[in-house]
Formats: structure tokens, sequence, C-alpha cells
């Protein structure tokens, strides 16, 4: 049987595709309808048995479910009921066997933002699980492993959550892979740039755009900036290869520089293809090395003129590490002794680097000019809010007051508590006082921090009216304290609950 093309994308044809697929319901809300929550969510886990069982009836939402999702052979009467199939085999979405009917790509619905119905392309067997994927084999037949493209994962969705949304002239996805945020910044980009070394995955993220009833993309072959070259824009967003190996096996996930290299030099490059006041973000893994603060590593990395927010949201040990890419790339399914190899020829990397674990996470530029910029390294593994670009915005916007409010401006300035703040007590039972005050954020970031009691009464009443040290000099009456050292001792304090998004300046 020879290896199927990939499809083609003819404006008209794609659309009669697109509505058919909506006319099934193949849609993300449809499916979870068809499926129900458990067949849903086993198949993110790679777990096909509870969706065959959930789609034996012959209806037309069955049938794309079988035909794209689980990858099974179709008969070709059941097809032609749901689908244009004419177009579709002309087009190379589909392919005839005798009298049964064979998707070439996985296609899998996926929800917009804005309850928009989209559609994500991929290799066969990689839109979950990675590329072992749900057809177990890595892929179609044909095609070498280190061009597979895999379809939405967590980091993709997790990208996406966190990116800055406010509309812009340009957007440049860097590593575009399925075009998955290609499509989300189509939504609020004049001109949409997609770049990728797999030339494959540029035919895909094609594809995806197209299926989606998206804007076509300038999509551009190359590694990291090159294909941009003498090129800036407003956003840049990269889920790049990111993963610290010893070699390049996967182009998908390996980047082929030395340890963390890729992350730092993305992270280097992006000022000079940033406009000013553009965002680059992007996830990257990070090396935990010997003898040296992580924060103080990573925060070497922002080039001049850059903001900068990088959050830590795991760690792992270096065993942990080279076990979950390992199993990534089927590993573990070959024989012992090459398994045994693999994964000595990680720790050994690991060794010759220093390195004794691998932080994931976040990390947002933007372009300033300033020559006080404000990097913050932090680690926050806990549950956050998505999606978060707002917060991302927040956070800058932020950054600026502080970096032009000395403490008598400070002072000056109005504040409004953010909103669904709670305050929370601790101490033990029947005790006069608490032994300490938390304030909660239920949104966002979801942070937590100590506060005395006046952080507490200063937060709980500022809702944009008084100016802080107005606030300030009446619970220094209250509490009988001297007001002049009150307003003195505060100011950290009101940074630090600005910083963190517990307060937001109400103007000045």
């Amino acid at each position: 049987m020879s290896t199927p093309r990939l499809p083609d994308a003819d404006p008209t044809r794609t659309a009669r595709l697109r509505e058919s697929l909506l006319a099934a319901a193949f849609t993300a809300d449809g499916l979870l309808d068809l499926l129900g929550a458990p067949a849903y969510a086993a198949l993110a886990r790679s777990e096909t048995v509870p969706a065959l069982r959930a789609t034996r009836g012959d209806g037309p939402l069955e049938t794309l479910t079988r035909l794209f999702l689980l990858q099974c052979p179709v008969a070709y009467g059941r097809v032609a009921a749901a689908l244009p199939v004419a177009d579709c085999l002309a087009d190379g979405w589909l392919v005839r066997d005798g009298d049964e009917v064979r998707a070439t790509v996985d296609v899998r619905p996926y929800g917009g933002p804005d309850g928009q119905d989209w559609w994500i392309v991929s290799d066969l067997g990689c839109a979950v699980g990675g590329a072992g994927g749900i057809a177990g084999g890595g892929g179609p037949a044909g095609v070498d492993r280190s061009e597979l493209v895999l379809g939405v994962g967590g980091a993709s969705t997790t990208l996406a959550g966190i990116t800055v949304r406010t509309p812009v002239g340009s957007a440049l996805d860097l590593g575009t892979g399925s075009g998955i945020q290609a499509l989300h910044a189509a939504q609020h980009a004049t001109k949409i740039t997609a770049t990728d070394l797999n030339p494959r995955a540029l035919h895909i993220a094609r594809l995806t755009l197209a299926l989606s009833g998206a804007p076509e993309a300038d999509l551009r072959q190359g590694s990291l900036f090159e294909p941009v070259a003498g090129e800036t824009f407003d956003l840049i967003v990269s889920n790049p290869p990111f993963v610290i190996s010893p070699g390049a096996r996967l182009t998908y996930r390996d980047g082929g520089m030395g340890g963390d290299d890729l992350c730092r030099t993305l992270v280097r490059r992006s000022a000079d293809r940033l406009n000013d006041g553009g965002h680059c973000q992007l996830l990257a893994n990070w090396q935990h090395v010997e003898g040296e603060d992580w924060r103080e590593r990573l925060s070497s990395w922002v080039p001049r003129g850059c903001d900068a927010w990088i959050v830590q949201r795991e760690v792992q040990d270096v065993a942990q590490y080279a076990e979950l890419w390992l199993r990534d790339a089927g590993d573990h399914r070959t024989a012992p002794e090459e398994y045994a190899a693999r994964y000595d020829a990680w720790l050994a990397e690991f060794e010759a680097r220093k390195t004794k674990g691998v932080g994931f996470g976040w990390i947002t530029l933007r372009k300033t000019g300033s020559d006080r910029p404000s990097v913050i390294a932090e680690e926050w593994p806990h549950p956050v809010e998505q999606p978060l670009g707002p917060s991302v915005t927040a956070h800058f916007e932020r950054q600026d007051f502080l970096r032009t409010h000395d403490d008598a401006a400070l002072l000056a300035a109005r504040f409004t508590l953010a909103d669904e703040v709670v305050q929370e007590q601790v101490g033990l039972p029947g005790a006069e006082d608490p032994e300490h005050v938390v304030l909660r954020q239920n949104r966002g970031m979801r942070r937590a921090t100590k506060v005395d009691t006046v952080g507490a009464g200063f937060a709980g009443v500022c809702d944009g009216t008084l100016p802080a040290g107005r606030i300030l000099d009446a619970i220094a009456q209250l509490v009988g304290e001297d007001a002049v050292s009150l307003r003195d001792r505060t100011p950290d304090a009101i940074r630090t609950l600005v910083e963190q998004g517990f307060l937001s300046p109400a103007g000045d």
C-alpha cells in the first residue's frame, strides 16, 4: 500500500468539507455529547476502546469520529452520507481501498476561545499521546519519525492561554507545527507569519488554517529567526522544540542545540525581531545547573531594553526527565539493552553539563526600551486561571506603573482591590488575634500572600476613592500609630501587593 499524500486545501472544496463537519456536529461540543466525559477523557490519554464503543452507530458523527479521530477504515457508503466524498478523495483527505475509505490525516475538533469551531490537522496517530499516538505506530507509514507533525497537546493549549490577545498588526508563530498558535493569532493580528524547519509542518499548518476558515498565513521554512531576518513583529509566540536531549532525533521536540541553548537563543534574539511595545511569549525547558541559581541564570538571558516575566511551573530530576522523553519517543518498546543505552546517554549528557534538574515554564518578554527593566523570575507550580493573557498584560502594565512611581508618588496614588480577592485569618481556635492574615486571589495567577493587620486593612478599603497616604493616615489614627512612621514603612508592602496583582492603580 502506497503512502498517502498530504491533502490539498482547495478553497471551494475545503469550505464544503467544513460545512459537512459542522452539519454532522463534528465539533468539540458535539464530540463530548457523543462520547460522554469518560470516553472523551480516555481519548486524550490515547485510550480508544471507550470511544470505539460509543461510535458503534451509523450516524454522520459516529462515522467522522471513527474516520478522522480513531483512524478506522469506514465503508464508502457511510462516508458518502457524511462528507463530499469525491472532493475529499480528489484533494487527498481520504483514500479509497476497495469498499472502504481511510483518512490520510488526523482531523480533530477544537473549540476556539470565543466559541469558534476549529479543526486541527496532524499526522495520523500523532494528535494525542506523543509520537506513538493513538495509532501506536508512530505516524503514517513511510514518514520518517523526525518529520512527524503533532496535534494539540497540553503545551499548545497552555501557550495559547497565556498569550496576550490585544489587536496587533503583525504576529509571528515560530515553529508553527500543526498551526494552532497561528490559528489563534489570526483572530487578533492583521498579518500572520508562521515558520518551521519541517516543510511537512508548514503544509499541515496550511490545512489547519484553511479547514478552520482562518485567513491564510505567510508560511516560511527555516530555523529560528532565519526566515524573518530583518523583519519585526508586534507579537512572537513559540512552542519550540525545547526538549533537552543528547541529540536531535525528533524535529518536533529536540532543538538540536546543546542543553537549553535553543531556548536561550530564542530569548536573546527576540528583541531584534520585536517592535516597540511588542511581546515575545514562549514555552521553555531550562537546566538547573549545579552551583547556579536558576533565576539568575534565566534572567541573564533577557535582552537589553526588555521587561521579562519568567514563571517556572514544574521541575523534574534528570532521571524523571529522561524517562518522560524516552517514553515519548517509544524507546520503552525497544529491546532492553537499546533502551538502557539511550537512557545512559541522557544521564551522561546531564552529568557533563552539571545538570541536576530541568525546569519547565513560560517566558514572556515585552520590548520597552527602558534602562530600568523589570525582570521577574519566580516559581509558581499552583493552578492558574486560563486564559491568562489578560493577567499577563496587566502584569506588565503594573511594572510600568511601579517603575515611574517613587514612594511619594505611590502614597499619592489611588488603588483598587482586584476582583475576587478574599481574606483568610489563620490562628489557634479561640485566640483573640490571628497568627497571620492571608490575602488570596481567585482569579488569574490565584496567588496568596501574608499581610499584617495594616496591610489587610489597607487592601480592604482600596476602592479607587482615596489616595494611599490618606488611607494610611486613617489607619494610623485607628490603631494609635504614628502616621509618619506608618507612611515610611508601608510603601514596600504596597509595591508587593501591586506587583503581585492584589492591587491595581486607579489613576493618579
